[in-house]
Parts: C-alpha cells; sequence; structure tokens
C-alpha cells in the first residue's frame, strides 16, 4: 500500500493532466502482456506491424514483468496538456544517479542487456527508442487517444465542481481511496506499506489507457502522482457513430444529430473527418452550425481546434437518449 500524506493546501492542488509521454511509457506494459489489453486489439495490431522496425529490445528492457518502467520516464507534467516533444526533452536532462536509481529499481537483480553501460548513454539510447516507438507506433492513434484522455479530465473536473474532492475520489479506482488526509494506492506489486508526505507539491492525477486499477511512481522523493484508468476505453476504436434518436434528428437533422452523438469525446474537424468518410471542410461546416446554435464548446490547441458538447449539448443528447 503506498499513502500519500496530504497537507490541507494541497486539496487546494489537486490538478489533472494529460501526459503523452507517460502513456507512451505506460503503453510499453503491452510488450509485455498483450493479452492484458483486449480492448486495444486495434491498435496492437498496428504495434505488431511495426515492432520489427524498432529497438524492440530496449522498448521491452524498459518494462519488467511486474509493469514498472523507470521513473524517470514517466515524470510529472508541467502542463495540463503535455506535448510529447517537450516532455522528452525535459526526460533528456535527468541526472545520472535518477537514470541509475530508476533502472535498478525496475530490474533489481541484473539488468538487460539493453540496459547495460553507462546510466547516461543508456538513458540516450532509451529515449531515442522511446522517440522512434512514439513515432511509429503511438502517433497514428494520438488524436484518438488525447480526446478520450481530455474528456476524463473534463469529467472529473465536473465531479469535483458538484461532488468535491472526496465523491471524485469515490469513482477514481477501485484501488485508489481518500482517508481523510490521506490517499491510499493498492499497489499489487509493492509489497508492504509505504507512507509519503507531499510537502506541499500538491497531488497530480494522470489518466491513462494502460492500467487496469492505479500506480504510481516508485521512487519515494517523487512529488504525489497517481495514474488512474481513463473512463470510456470500450468505445475507443468505434468507427460507427451511435444512431441519433428520431426526436434529436428531427429538431437537428439526422446527420448533425449523429454528429452531436459522436462528440463524447472532443475531436476536431480533421478528426471528425477521418471517423465519418467526409471531407475536412464538410466537417467544418457542420460543426460551426453545431457551435453556432450553442451545442458545441471550441477550444484551439496549438494548431487545431478542437470541439466538444457544451452543456446544452449534453442535456439535448442525454434527453434524447433517455425519450427517443
Amino acid at each position: 500500500m503506498l499513502r500519500y500524506r496530504l497537507d490541507p493546501g494541497d486539496f487546494a492542488e489537486v490538478r489533472f493532466a494529460v501526459s503523452p509521454l507517460t502513456e507512451v511509457t505506460l503503453s510499453l506494459r503491452a510488450l509485455r502482456d498483450p493479452g492484458r489489453f483486449p480492448l486495444h486489439l486495434a491498435w496492437l495490431r498496428h504495434l505488431e506491424r511495426v515492432l520489427p522496425d524498432l529497438d524492440e529490445p530496449m522498448l521491452r528492457a524498459l518494462c519488467d514483468d511486474r509493469f514498472w518502467t523507470p521513473d524517470f520516464l514517466t515524470p510529472r507534467p508541467a502542463s495540463p496538456l503535455g506535448v510529447f516533444e517537450r516532455e522528452l526533452a525535459a526526460v533528456a536532462t535527468t541526472p545520472t544517479a535518477t537514470v541509475a536509481r530508476d533502472l535498478a529499481a525496475v530490474h533489481p537483480l541484473a539488468p538487460p542487456e539493453s540496459l547495460q553501460g553507462d546510466p547516461l548513454e543508456v538513458r540516450d539510447r532509451a529515449l531515442r527508442a522511446v522517440d522512434a516507438y512514439h513515432r511509429r507506433a503511438i502517433e497514428p492513434f494520438w488524436p484518438r487517444w488525447r480526446a478520450l484522455l481530455e474528456a476524463d479530465v473534463l469529467h472529473r473536473a465536473r465531479q469535483i465542481t458538484e461532488r468535491g474532492v472526496a465523491g471524485m475520489f469515490e469513482t477514481l479506482a477501485p484501488t485508489v481511496r481518500l482517508r481523510g488526509s490521506v490517499v491510499e494506492v493498492r499497489l499489487r506489486s509493492m509489497p508492504g506499506d509505504v507512507e509519503l508526505r507531499s510537502v506541499g507539491a500538491g497531488l497530480t492525477l494522470v489518466p491513462t489507457l494502460f492500467t487496469k486499477n492505479a500506480s504510481a511512481p516508485i521512487a519515494g522523493d517523487e512529488p504525489p502522482m497517481v495514474f488512474y484508468p481513463a473512463r470510456g476505453l470500450g468505445a475507443l476504436y468505434e468507427r460507427t457513430p451511435p444512431p441519433p434518436a428520431a426526436a434529436l434528428a428531427r429538431l437537428i437533422g439526422a446527420t448533425r444529430a449523429s454528429i452531436l452523438a459522436e462528440l463524447e469525446l472532443p475531436m476536431s474537424p480533421t478528426e471528425l473527418a477521418v471517423r465519418r468518410g467526409i471531407t475536412a471542410s464538410a466537417a467544418s461546416q457542420h460543426l460551426r452550425a453545431l457551435r453556432d446554435g450553442g451545442l458545441l464548446e471550441a477550444r484551439r490547441e496549438h494548431r487545431s481546434v478542437r470541439f466538444r458538447r457544451s452543456e446544452l449539448g449534453e442535456a439535448l443528447v442525454g434527453r434524447s437518449a433517455l425519450g427517443g
């Protein structure tokens, strides 16, 4: 059992973050045991095709049979919406002692051949392997993954608004519990109990697609952080949008009703166009019309604009699902 003892001020510093590097690192668990991730079958097929072109021995060495990965590859996110290249550049400055400690925690007896040698050289080889793995195996799927992770964060933020931090923790994960000022994380692979104090560092919660319960950094000096399972994984790779309810279709048209029903996860015009097999301009037209009608909200992220249902859009979809 891992326990984080929080100071009173930490409860005002509970924050969520989406970390591409963390997701890339935790996805290496699928190399160890693909059968544990049956809902990722579409991605696993893609991974099988590109794996021969990657540094497979290094990638496999970065995750052990307990599903532990080196903590320096899952640092505390610096911003709520991470950028992979920036996170990787930050990790490239990890000092020798930290790299050696984290690799020894994953492989306490004897490191695999890929991890032997000078720790900084091993670090740089590992980062090159992870970078190539990201480009070939993860990047084609990342827009969809990111949309689901961000949707989960929005859901948790609403829970805090409606039910408070304690109410949000009740649904976070089966193995995470808030008892007074202590966050308990039950880790299957950690023998005994470890208790850490936050010393005012707050608590960061990171949704992931690659844990069934919850996990946390192994090193005791890491700021409090919990990786928890994101909602909606079962629908992640669905290509067929749900049929709109008849009443909603009569109100705004069948096409836009189905788009509104599909936007449970935030999406850009390009992502919507790919999912529905239409042109990007047609997708943009539908999305703008729904936004102008108050059913969607738009948010700019780097070079793209992504749309999600507004409160009014959520209410319409919810009512149509109940009443047809």
